[in-house]
């Protein structure tokens, strides 16, 4: 299944299952449902939740690598794409409909 989130104010932002169901997750939205809306005063709470959980990613990941090279083991591999990689589009088009006073939406 693929997640296509669109938006009156930017071009759709498509993402495999997995990865749509991770940033809904995120910024509190239910993935059951399989339709859903951001409206735009929810938008900065959800920017801040996304942006907190890629903190907390590359800190993780930092940590997990010094911790490796402390014990003078080889460094631990990671998803080849990080949360920041796949959020970031999805994040651009919130702050343009927030901006705009336009919703996203999926699955309709």
């Amino acid at each position: 299944m693929l997640y296509k989130f669109k938006s009156k104010s930017t071009g759709d932002v498509i993402m495999l299952q997995p990865n749509g169901q991770r940033v809904l997750e995120i910024i509190g939205k239910d993935t059951q449902a399989g339709t859903g809306i951001i409206l735009p005063d929810q938008m900065p709470a959800a920017i801040a939740a996304l942006e907190a959980a890629i903190a907390q990613e590359e800190t993780d990941r930092a940590a997990a690598v010094a911790d490796a090279q402390a014990r003078k083991e080889p460094p631990p591999h990671f998803e080849a794409v990080s949360l920041r990689q796949r959020a970031l589009p999805f994040i651009e088009m919130l702050r343009r409909c927030q901006k705009d006073g336009h919703e996203v939406v999926w699955g309709v």
